[in-house]
């Protein structure tokens, strides 16, 4: 099957789409800069329509939205807008929520009139994914994250599952959806007045820069980073171009869980670039950019192929530098005792020094 996919960000800089066009020919429409639900719900609307002049070559749309965003003015647009409904059928609202983390998110306090999007998805789920429970290893734990899930929602199945993995069977063509299942919940549902309120205490932030980064540095900067403000973090992601590398770098994480690989070549003439979008709570923007702006390779390294220098090994010991952006180490490093091959991964007197 083949499904032509709707992908919201919620900044300026995509990352998704350079990610699903790596693995699939899939149809990708990226909705920028804000929510599916909200701003950018005119954007929807027309991606949906000249989708549809091409509906021969793809079986269904998946639209992803942002974490953030209210379901309800998203279902909306299937039952509101006269054209989107003559168009299509709503199968299914698949909520995918973070078994570390779920618990959390639905007891934040919100400010007045601002709704908490977290209950508002489980709410509206035909069906929920438990994610990651190979984190939360506890069987009582996940039975009372279920219990919890049922109170905002008695009827929607709940999966669980580990890295996302999940029989598409269980969530495409299911004809879950249920217009008066919520109903029930909201009467007021199909009304015109459906203006809702996010917390304008979470903000994103996104950027794209040209050039390689040194995969340490970024990796210390984002171990740093999730150390000191990671409970602020509710998702970050990025694409990296890492010096001495041919494979795209691509992370992700969600509060304190980190996690990286290298994933996919960059084609030939391909520009590479580095990008990043971070989303959370009263996030420092500009700190963030000047962090991820410090991992960039600008300087030319400080010892030529040759150059004989002191290694720091736990103690100092003399070699002699035979590569320059080894596997994104800054030096690749040949002792003068046994012939032994060690790694210098930054370019500063920590790790190697001049003899």
């Amino acid at each position: 099957m083949k499904f032509a996919i709707i992908e919201n960000e919620f900044g300026e800089v995509g990352v998704d789409e350079n990610i699903l066009s790596e693995k699939a020919d899939e149809e990708v429409i990226e909705v920028m800069n804000g929510c599916i639900c909200c701003t950018v719900r005119g954007d929807l609307v027309v991606a949906l329509k000249k989708l549809h002049k091409r509906v021969e070559s793809f079986n269904g749309v998946i639209i992803e939205t942002t974490g953030l965003a209210d379901p309800a003015p998203v279902i909306q647009t299937f039952f509101v807008d006269e054209d989107v409904k003559s168009l299509y059928k709503l199968d299914s609202v698949i909520t995918v929520t973070d078994a570390k983390y779920i618990i959390k998110r639905l007891d934040e306090e919100k400010p007045e009139g601002v709704e908490n999007e977290a209950q508002e998805q489980v709410a509206f789920a035909d069906k929920i994914i438990l994610n990651k429970t190979d984190i939360v290893k506890d069987e009582e734990e996940l039975k009372a994250i279920e219990a919890r899930l049922r109170k905002l929602n008695p009827q929607a199945p709940i999966l669980r599952c580990e890295y996302s993995k999940i029989n598409p069977k269980e969530l495409l063509n299911i004809g879950a959806f249920d217009l008066e299942r919520v109903l029930d919940f909201e009467p007021d549902f199909l009304g015109d007045e459906q203006d809702h309120e996010h917390d304008s205490s979470v903000t994103s932030t996104s950027t794209r820069m040209e050039g390689d980064v040194n995969i340490n540095l970024l990796e210390r900067w984002v171990q740093r980073l999730i150390t000191d403000d990671g409970a602020n973090l509710y998702r970050y992601k990025g694409i990296m171009a890492v010096k001495g590398k041919e494979e795209k770098f691509i992370f992700q994480g969600v509060g304190m869980m980190f996690s990286g690989c290298f994933q996919g070549r960059w084609k030939p003439g391909e520009p590479r670039s580095s990008t990043f979008v971070f989303i959370g709570k009263n996030l420092d923007i500009p700190l963030l950019k000047y962090g991820f702006e410090a991992c960039r390779v600008t300087d030319t390294l400080r010892f030529p192929i040759g150059t004989k220098v002191m290694a720091n090994c736990g103690q100092w010991m003399r070699g002699k530098v035979i590569a320059q952006w080894d596997e994104g180490n800054s030096y690749r490093i040949e002792l003068d005792e046994g012939k032994v091959h060690v790694w210098a991964p930054v370019d500063i007197d920590n790790y190697v020094r001049a003899v």
